[in-house]
């Protein structure tokens, strides 16, 4: 009896501990799935937030983009015009002749030569001439018109143009018929003899007259010889590139400044001195004029070249 009894403790004791320990497991598994269902709700309710938060921030781009898919689906919709009307100012149809084609019809024979029938033109009403013998009425009038080939114009001339070329061919002629008041005026040359003397020649040219008489004079004696007195033998010593600056008479004496290429003479001496005589006897030959100061780039220099005296006024008889 003690035996069963404790049997029975033992088996008691072992149920009380397995319900125990299945009253726990159903306790830990029901707190695992209420932890497991939090966490989904809270994940769902973190997406519906995100998603309307992004629709908030985001309507107006895309209510555009559903205004521009309904935009294209009414066109879509809309039914297409076989024939639209013709525009405002559309030119009018004009028919050459030929039979006119309509769909479904069948074309005419390629052997059928064209009729060369003059083009039926519709011309609307405010179009016509004004006249007492054709009918007007509203609508359009047929008038029958030929066609004339196109042809290639020359582009106008503006009047402007024409008048600017008569005014150059005017302004040509009168200078060519206008005489040019002329003034003989002398230069010296230089000519070098067979034996070889250096000779200074007199020359008489026909200039034109102007204010600057003497500046004229030296411009053309810096020119140098024309043809013709090449063919005599005439020479100028006066370096070629020589140019003047300025020309003024003060008193008797006349002020002509060169640039620096008139100190630079290829001859020597002998073409200082040509040159010096060339300018100074042309210059005097005016008769207000008694001596010429020879000046290089507006500054007064001693000597020219090697011991030609230049410092001072320099006269014909000082050569």
């Amino acid at each position: 009896m003690a035996n069963r009894k404790r049997t029975r403790a033992k088996v008691q004791a072992k149920t009380a501990s397995g319900s125990a320990q299945q009253r726990r497991r159903k306790q830990t598994s029901g707190r695992k799935g209420g932890k497991s269902y939090s966490w989904a709700v809270l994940f769902w309710l973190a997406f519906a937030i995100f998603i309307f938060g992004f629709f908030l921030f985001n309507r107006e781009a895309i209510s555009s983009g559903l205004q521009t898919v309904r935009s294209e689906m009414a066109a879509r919709k809309l039914p297409q015009e076989e024939n639209p009307a013709p525009l405002p100012g559309a030119r009018p149809s004009v028919s050459i002749g030929s039979p006119s084609i309509t769909p479904g019809s069948a074309a005419p024979p390629a052997s059928a030569e064209p009729s060369l029938q003059p083009a039926t033109v519709s011309v609307p009403d405010e179009l016509q001439p004004l006249s007492g013998s054709q009918d007007q009425g509203a609508g359009l009038v047929d008038q029958t018109v030929p066609l004339e080939p196109p042809s290639a114009k020359d582009p106008p001339v503006q009047p402007s143009a024409l008048q600017s070329d008569q005014a150059q061919e005017d302004n040509k002629s009168e200078a060519e018929h206008t005489p040019v008041d002329l003034r003989e005026r002398v230069l010296y040359f230089t000519q070098i003899d067979r034996d070889g003397t250096i000779l200074r020649v007199k020359v008489n040219r026909d200039l034109p007259f102007s204010d600057s008489p003497m500046t004229d004079v030296l411009q053309a004696l810096l020119k140098g010889p024309s043809g013709d007195e090449r063919q005599k033998g005439l020479i100028s010593l006066i370096p070629p590139d020589t140019k003047i600056t300025s020309a003024t008479v003060r008193g008797n004496t006349a002020y002509i400044s060169f640039s620096e290429d008139f100190q630079y003479n290829t001859y020597g001496v002998e073409g200082y001195a040509g040159q010096l005589k060339e300018i100074i006897f042309t210059a005097t030959e005016f008769p207000n004029v008694r001596d010429v100061q020879i000046l290089i780039e507006g500054r007064r220099v001693d000597y020219l070249g090697e011991g030609i005296w230049i410092g001072s006024p320099v006269s014909r008889e000082m050569l």
